[in-house]
């Protein structure tokens, strides 16, 4: 019984671990946005963004970009129809762009994989990618 109990665990265990390696990932360039450095940020095209190991089940992702230098300035972000692409050109949605006045600050774009576009629906995973702008 206790040999029977034991791999029922190990094989419950197996099922519900995450595989190593296959974490959400998310990468991305500025691209063509204008330069900024007045402190008075552009309405812009998002950056295109490239997706890797996006949870089962994704419907949407929302993504949100964060100074770093200056955390409660709310660049804003937007979401994205998931439809299996790993790709998100740019123009799928819009953002005040980066424009650190007088330097440069690094900005971090997070992605939040969801089950569905509701308020409340079920985040699957979570992925990020921080960047100088201007970049170095």
């Amino acid at each position: 019984m206790a040999k029977v109990l034991g791999s029922i665990i190990i094989v419950c265990f197996a099922i519900v671990a995450p595989a190593f390696g296959e974490d959400f990932t998310l990468s991305f360039e500025w691209g063509d946005i204008p330069l900024c450095t007045s402190g008075n940020p552009n309405t812009v095209p998002n950056p295109k963004f490239v997706l890797a190991n996006v949870p089962e089940g994704t419907k949407v992702i929302r993504f949100s970009m964060t100074d770093l230098d200056v955390p409660s300035y709310n660049h804003g972000g937007g979401k994205v129809d998931y439809t299996g692409k790993n790709t998100i050109e740019p123009g799928a949605f819009q953002y005040k762009s980066p424009c650190p006045p007088g330097g440069s600050h690094s900005y971090r774009w997070t992605a939040v994989a969801k089950a569905g576009s509701g308020f409340f629906a079920k985040s699957l995973g979570k992925a990020e990618a921080t960047r100088s702008y201007p970049s170095e």
